[in-house]
Order: C-alpha cells, then structure tokens, then sequence
C-alpha cells in the first residue's frame, strides 16, 4: 500500500497537482485517467522517486518494490532470453520457463528467444523492458501506455496476465476497453486534483459530470442568495426596527463560502469532411503481392474491393504485413505484383505511422495545416488548430516542441482540411490519450466515405468493423462480418475475454455457467423484476425532488416580487413575513439538493449492481 498527502507539483507556470491525496490499498487494480500534459507520466515519476513534489509526502512501505517500464533501452544481455532473466527476484534466476511465458506472451517466438536485443525493432525492445518488469515480481505495477507497442494478440494475452495479478497496480492507457476489464478503480486527474472511485472509466465520468451539475447548481444557489442578503442589507439598514434582522443578515453574509466559477474545458469534437459518391468501388487490390525477403512472401495475390462508406479494419500480430498493406493500398509502396486501382472520383487521406516523421520541427502547428492544401487560408487553418486543440498561442508552436501525442493531433488535423470519401488509417490511436481517442471515434464512425484502419483496439473495432481483414497464422482472409461475430466464430483461438465480466473478481461458478438457456431467462426475469422494484422508486423520487426543486425556486421568484413590493410600500411587517418565507424556500432548495445528491449516487450504485448481476446471466 502506498499513500500521497497534500502533494504539490508544477513546472514553471503550469500546475499540475494543486494538495493532492489519495491511497492504492492492497490488491486495488488502479486505472489513471487526464488528458494529455495533464500530469499522469509525471505522478508515477513522482511514486517511482525519478521527480520529486514540490511540497507533500508519499509515503511506501519499507522493502515495498515497485515495478516501472522505463524507455531506456540498455541491453546488456546476450539474447532476449538472458536479458528477460535479468529482471528475475534473486531467488528466482534459474526459471526461466517463467521468463520464456512471459516473452511468449508478448510476441516472442522461440528462435526470438536466442536473437540478440538489439536486432529487434524498438517496439520490441520496449516489449523486453515489459517483460523484465512483469517477471521482477514486484508489489506494485505502474503501467504507462502498455499496449502501444503491442499487437492484439498480445494485448488480449497481457489483459488476462494483469486480470490474474494478485498485487497493485497503477495503469494507463488510452484504450478504455482494456482498461475496463482490468480496473477495481478508476483515479483522474481533473482540474489539477485527483479522484478515485470504486468503478470503471464510464462510472468515474458519470460520477464527475454529476459533482460539477451539482456544484455549480449549488454555487449558482449561492450567489442569487448572496445577491438577496446583499440588497436586504442595502436597503433595511437605517431601518430601526428591523436592525436585529439587518445584523444577522450580515453574519449570515461573512459565513457565506464563495465558490468560483468552474473554468470551462474544452472538449475535443471534430469531424472529417466526406464527400459521397455514388459507384461500385472507392478502392481495389488485384493479385496483389509484396515482400521484403524473397523467401518470406508477406502479401501474395490480395483480393479486395473496398466499397463507398464501408469500413474494414485490418487486424492481427504485428510484423505479419498489416501495415505493408496499408501502404500498398495508400499508393506508398509499388507492389511487386498486381496492382490498386481507385476510383476516378476517389479523394483519400493517410495516416500512417511513419507520417509524423514528415512533419516539419520548423513549422508551427498553424503552418503545418496551411501547407496541407493549396486552398487552405489562415483562417480555416485556425479553425483547425481549435478542433484539435491548439487554440490561441498554441497554434503557434513549433512542431519540434510537440509531444507523440500532439505530433498525431496536427497529423489528424491536416486530414480534415480536404474533402475525403477515403480514409486509409495506421493504428491513429497510438500516443492520444483517451478523450481524444474517444472523439476519433465518434468522428469515424459519423464519417460518410470509405475507411481501410489498421488498429488492435477492440472498442474501435466492435464499433466500427463492418469487414475484416485479418492477418493470422501466415495467411490473409477477409471475414465478412463485424468483429463481435468474428470472436463468436472462434476469433484468436485464445480465452474468451470479450465479455466485460471477465475482469471482476467475482466470477459464476460452474453451476452457474453451466445453466440452459431456460433457467437464463428465468434468472434474467427475476433480476429484471427486482430491478425494477429498486430502480424505479429511486427514479420517481429524483423526479419529485426535481419537481419540487422547480417548484420552490418559482416560489421564491414571486417572494422577491413581493418583497420588492413590500419595501416601496415602507411596509415593515410584510417586509418581516416575506423575508421569512424565502428563508424558508431557500432551506427547503438546500434540502432538496442535499437529497437528490444522495439519491443519484444510490441510483447509479444499485444501476451498477443490476448490470452486474445481469451480465453473468446472458445467454
């Protein structure tokens, strides 16, 4: 277990924890959420001792050893095998099957296991670094980005490793489907604190817009009761006979705690600028083949033909050829054999992995989308740098100042200044965090043409997949149908782990896995019904309360006509009567928040617990 108390951390102007606490009990799977440059590398530097806080203590166990992917790359092993087992506790070194698993997991074949590291890509180097953690056996993991350099393969091999592990752990990542089926918690950093609750990432969110509805419904309370305390005090002060009234009105006023208004965030909402045709074909590969090596054929007479407004993903391991094909496809690479043939009306757009290399450092992040296309202005390049997210001085930067993931965001924001009917995408989610992932998603998914991606995350997957193209077991087939059928087929052959309830530590027993669809039903129905019986006296409750809310508040409207008039009529008594009723509605408006605060948390809970219940009895 690990505690931070009061912590401070900024770099120069910018501040990123401002008294942040919080506790990882033990066995407590942790997902950290924030957007980018919000300062989640920066707080496990700050666990790890790399950065130190500015002011506040973190406090860790004596002997408590925590396990973090650092990105250097020093090998000094011989092979991959040898430097795997230099991450091994010291009463550990001999077993090596322990290492040889691991290395497996991640993608390693068994010739790779005698290669020496440095003959790996540096994907696969930092895969090495994952491994040497993972069999360190630590009490803590701290995971930045672990599935970047993973394929999906690996990435549903890992998922089931963490699933299992019996310590803590602190994971990030920008896909929300992982994440979700390994977290007991979900902990973000949001307005330079920190919260964490028991839950998934759609629980932690639900939960934070609800506190900040209701914060700044109760601020907005606040200040109109200010306001009104503020012209009674103005206006009955020389009043001899209400200066008992006046004065505790006044000591009313200096107990009144201001709240600041919430500094409004800016989301990130796009879209990609379609244009639809009407033909048979956006694309089309004819026999086509290509390889590096003549004596490993990695594409060899491909067939396809990509039609307007469908969307095909590409998945499987990596160095299988994915991304070999996207480039074929994108006219990047000339094939050896056959060829691509796009339609005359087809307009594309890459993204490709390789592509933020061609960004230039000297340009500014305005240029680099002015430089995009011939008919972009200024000011359409402005709107740009603001969808993405460079707004005012920002889109002013150099590109040699950007971040991975900012360099992706300039790279998405020159695809939106042309008309597409064709996006042809390598994995785009790689180093965005995950509002901003969330956002391309709903982007591609609103998009109008045609789209060929490359990706391993299965949310972007289930979502947008209408066809596939998988690469698996030295060959290329294209499955048609989305990806919820190609796992209900068979998929990867690998534990089913599609199911969100795979990664609560509750699981049926076998009694209960192996019940006919009958007794499902019945059990569903039961479920159902109790539900019903829970949830929907929650539901008229908040509505009344709502009403009553509403109610009050109209009340208190025609109170302050009333006192308005009461005052211009220099009549003291009514004035004394008024001012009692609107104390009593503000009273009854405080109360009634106070309760449909506490009956949306309860609502949510008995939600999540229904939903729960409910997933271990589908059919």
């Amino acid at each position: 277990m690990i505690s931070l108390d009061n912590l401070w951390k900024s770099f120069g102007p910018q501040s990123l924890f401002e008294g942040i606490s919080f506790k990882i009990n033990p066995r407590e799977r942790v997902g950290l959420v924030g957007r980018n440059g919000h300062g989640k590398t920066t707080l496990l530097r700050l666990i790890t001792g790399e950065d130190e806080p500015d002011s506040g203590s973190i406090l860790i166990p004596r002997n408590y050893r925590i396990g973090y992917v650092t990105q250097h790359l020093g090998f000094t092993g011989d092979t991959v095998l040898a430097e795997g087992m230099r991450g091994l506790p010291p009463n550990q070194k001999e077993q090596h099957w322990k290492v040889e698993r691991v290395l497996a997991g991640l993608g390693f074949t068994q010739d790779d296991m005698n290669r020496h590291p440095s003959e790996f890509s540096g994907g696969f180097q930092v895969r090495l670094n994952l491994a040497k953690v993972l069999v360190s056996d630590p009490d803590m993991l701290l995971l930045d980005e672990p599935t970047n350099y993973l394929d999906i393969t690996s990435i549903r091999w890992i998922e089931r490793f963490l699933n299992a592990w019996p310590r803590e752990l602190i994971l990030v990542t920008h896909d929300r489907t992982f994440m979700d089926r390994i977290v007991t918690h979900t902990m973000g950093i949001h307005r330079r604190k920190i919260r964490k609750i028991e839950g998934d990432t759609e629980k932690y969110y639900i939960q934070v817009a609800q506190d900040e509805d209701i914060y700044e419904k109760t601020r907005i309370n606040d200040e109109r009761k200010r306001r009104e305390v503020e012209e009674f005090i103005a206006q009955f002060r020389a009043k001899a006979r209400l200066v008992g009234l006046v004065q505790s009105r006044i000591r009313l006023l200096e107990k009144m705690e201001r709240k600041d208004k919430l500094e409004k965030i800016k989301s990130l909402e796009f879209s990609f600028r379609g244009t639809t045709f009407f033909a048979k074909y956006a694309l089309q590969a004819k026999d086509l083949s290509f390889s590096y090596d003549p004596a490993m054929e990695l594409i060899r007479d491909f067939n396809i033909v990509i039609r307007p407004g469908e969307k095909v993903c590409v998945i499987g391991p990596n160095g299988k050829g994915k991304t070999t094909l996207l480039r074929l496809l994108a006219g990047q690479l000339r094939p050896q054999g056959g060829e691509v043939v796009y339609n005359p009306k087809t307009v594309r757009g890459v993204f490709e992995q390789t592509n933020i290399r061609t960004l230039v450092d000297s340009r500014t992040v305005e240029e680099e989308i002015m430089y995009s296309a011939t008919d972009v202005d200024k000011q359409s390049a402005r709107n740009i740098c603001g969808a993405m997210m460079f707004e005012g001085d920002y889109a002013l930067k150099k590109i040699e100042v950007l971040s991975g993931g900012e360099k992706s965001r300039v790279m998405l924001g020159k695809l939106l200044v042309t008309p597409l009917n064709l996006l042809l995408l390598d994995e785009p989610t790689n180093h965005l965090d995950m509002e901003t992932s969330d956002a391309l998603l709903a982007a591609l998914d609103s998009f109008d043409g045609a789209m060929v991606m490359v990706t391993h995350n299965e949310m972007f997957l289930h979502a947008l997949a209408e066809r596939l193209i998988i690469f698996y077991h030295d060959s290329i087939e294209i499955f048609e149908g989305g990806y919820q059928r190609f796992l209900e087929k068979g998929g990867w052959g690998d534990e089913e782990i599609d199911q969100p309830v795979a990664k609560k530590e509750a699981r049926p027993d076998a009694d209960e896995v192996k019940l006919n669809k009958k007794e499902l039903r019945r059990r569903r129905s039961e479920i159902i019904t109790e539900r019903s019986k829970v949830i929907s006296p929650l539901e008229k409750r908040i509505s009344l309360v709502e009403s009553e809310i509403e109610r009050h508040e109209n009340v208190l409207k025609e109170l302050h006509v009333y006192m308005q008039q009461a005052s211009f009529a220099k009549d003291g008594k009514r004035v004394f009567e008024v001012s009692q009723a609107i104390l009593e509605s503000e009273q009854a408006i405080e109360a009634y928040f106070s309760e449909l605060e506490d009956l949306h948390a309860s609502f949510e809970r008995h939600k999540a617990e229904f939903e729960e219940m409910l997933s271990q009895v589908n059919e």
